[in-house]
């Protein structure tokens, strides 16, 4: 069972699966904007609630990243590029609204309150602070790279910068996140859901009611000292035990912060590197060079 993930959940998998890819983006550029000289750098101003973002791609990854930035940071994502042609609206797309005109009509073409753009390929050159291309490899190469006016990109798909265009993105100044660092939210939980197998229990089953308990306690203990009910509202969070879904999140959290701030870490001591692509190469390949020669390979 533990040996395929990605499995429903009554069939073993987890929760939070499917989501996993798209939330981790979200996840890693909060863990960004938690970082002010790296948003200097990248030449981006305020938090990331205040940043316009083009979608490549409103698939699992690109609609889950998508929908987690608007609903829960507050960017606004002004384009959408899907494969009969891109919507654009500067004030910000309804992402589910688009999600299910797509779903109904096959594409994108006459979803209202937007301008239609045909050439969806030439939305990936409008000017905005992040472009997050989620969808085919290769989206970004020598032919347009001089023509992207993001301030950042977000690797959220595989590979969507080529070689030769990453060497003309950095050239220019644009920072870009990459790919084996941005979409590994997916394989993360896919760990958590092989551990979670092979354990035969769902997270949270051992713990879930003592924490509810122990919140109770602490309302108690408050009441007690102040003379005054805790609201329900209050009580209700404090006393809510954390469930499998809370603990894939918080677990997916916590490895897309420490990885950036790894990455970074990395960068800054040897600004050699020049990026975070590099730097997340050389983070990779120390790690397996101590694997291998902790178990005596050399």
């Amino acid at each position: 069972l533990a040996c395929v993930t990605g499995k429903p959940v009554t069939l073993g998998g987890i929760r939070g699966r499917k989501e996993a890819t798209g939330r981790g983006v979200q996840y890693a550029l909060q863990e960004f904007f938690r970082h002010p000289a790296a948003v200097r750098e990248a030449g981006l101003k305020g938090g990331l609630g205040d940043q316009r973002i083009v979608v490549q791609g409103l698939g699992n990854v690109g609609y889950h990243a998508a929908k987690f930035l608007s609903e829960e940071d507050g960017a606004r994502i002004v384009a959408v590029i899907e494969r009969d042609g891109a919507v654009v609206n500067e004030a910000g797309l309804d992402v589910e609204a688009v999600r299910r005109h797509l779903v109904e009509h096959g594409g994108v073409r006459g979803f209202p309150d937007a301008t239609y753009v045909e050439d969806g390929a030439s939305v990936l050159e409008l000017e905005c602070d992040i472009l997050l291309p989620a969808a085919m490899e290769g989206a970004i190469h020598a032919g347009n790279a001089e023509r992207i006016r993001a301030r950042m990109i977000a690797e959220a798909a595989n590979g969507p910068v080529t070689h030769e265009a990453d060497e003309i993105l950095r050239r220019r100044g644009v920072t870009i996140l990459p790919d084996l660092y941005l979409n590994a939210g997916g394989v993360t939980v896919s760990y958590f859901e092989w551990i979670r197998n092979l354990s035969h229990i769902r997270f949270g089953r051992i713990d879930r009611r003592f924490d509810e308990m122990r919140g109770n306690h602490y309302a108690q203990a408050l009441e007690e000292l102040t003379g005054k009910s805790v609201p329900e509202w209050m009580r209700a969070r404090m006393t809510r035990g954390a469930d499998e879904l809370d603990l894939v999140r918080s677990g997916l959290d916590d490895t897309m912060r420490t990885a950036f701030q790894d990455i970074r870490a990395t960068l800054e001591a040897n600004p050699q590197l020049g990026d975070y692509r590099t730097a997340a190469y050389v983070i990779a390949v120390r790690k397996i060079a101590r694997a291998y020669i902790d178990v005596g390979v050399y």
